[in-house]
């Protein structure tokens, strides 16, 4: 029996081994970042993530309106990106509920129907993904905003850094959904293309997601307590010295107030 090429065969061969490769590159990054997190971006993130949480959380409640301003920025962005996902999951549902077969000339693989329908789907899945995870983010920040400004109340630190480093992480997880997504996009245009991408995607992963920075410890800078601790006293003095010069004032004019009273009787 003699065998014939099909070019629907690329869509067999090329398309598992492109997502293959993306899946086995970040179950690689995902081992690493358990092991050895410092050498990740994630674990870089989040280990500053983690510092700052602590730096915000020794200051007075008061005086934390910055934090508020970095967690309203990071909730904003991912309702963008949550409302973006949620819209184009919408434009796919419409366009797979009224396309017909889509077929071209330029495409060199499989467009059957079967074919179509199950790119449509992977792609509606992706975002759906996306918009999830970009909402967890959300929910995780606004909670860690109330831990952060709760007053009068010995709040652990630990719940406030595991609330932001969950959000980061759900961040970090809806953008690796968008990255799938975008490869399966160019899918629609034939394997060949969906192919090169995931090549190329991994090997632009690979360059952000890989760390080699030394970790900082963040201590404070010894001439910054000094200068702190001298500012701190010198409001002190200064404090008492005003009293004093009030009090001092009070006690003059209460005796000018007198003698004059005196002299100024008959």
């Amino acid at each position: 029996m003699d065998w014939t090429w099909k070019r629907e065969y690329l869509d067999v061969v090329l398309v598992p081994t492109g997502l293959l490769i993306m899946f086995c590159y970040h179950l690689v990054l995902l081992h690493r970042h358990y092991r050895r997190p410092s050498t990740t971006a994630i674990g870089f993130d989040n280990h500053y993530r983690r510092h700052w949480v602590k730096n915000m959380m020794e200051i007075e409640c008061k005086d934390r309106s910055q934090a508020l301003t970095v967690i309203n920025n990071n909730i904003t962005a991912a309702f963008s990106l949550s409302s973006i996902s949620i819209v184009v999951s919408s434009l796919i549902g419409t366009w797979f509920g009224t396309s017909t077969t889509f077929t071209s000339t330029l495409i060199y693989g499989d467009t059957s129907q079967s074919i179509i329908a199950f790119k449509h789907i992977s792609l509606l899945i992706c975002f759906l993904v996306a918009f999830a995870c970009f909402l967890q983010s959300a929910r995780c920040y606004v909670h860690s905003s109330f831990l952060i400004t709760m007053p009068n109340a010995d709040i652990p630190k630990e719940q406030v850094q595991d609330a932001v480093v969950y959000a980061s992480n759900c961040w970090s997880v809806g953008m690796r959904a968008l990255y799938f997504a975008i490869t399966l996009l160019l899918w629609v245009f034939g394997p060949i293309p969906m192919f090169v991408s995931s090549l190329v995607m991994v090997a632009v992963l690979y360059k952000l997601d890989w760390n080699s920075n030394p970790l900082l410890s963040f201590k404070p800078a010894e001439g910054q307590a000094i200068a702190k601790k001298i500012s701190h006293d010198l409001a002190s003095v200064g404090r008492v010295i005003g009293q004093d010069l009030t009090a001092v004032g009070t006690a003059i004019a209460q005796d000018l107030t007198a003698m004059i009273g005196q002299h100024g009787r008959p």
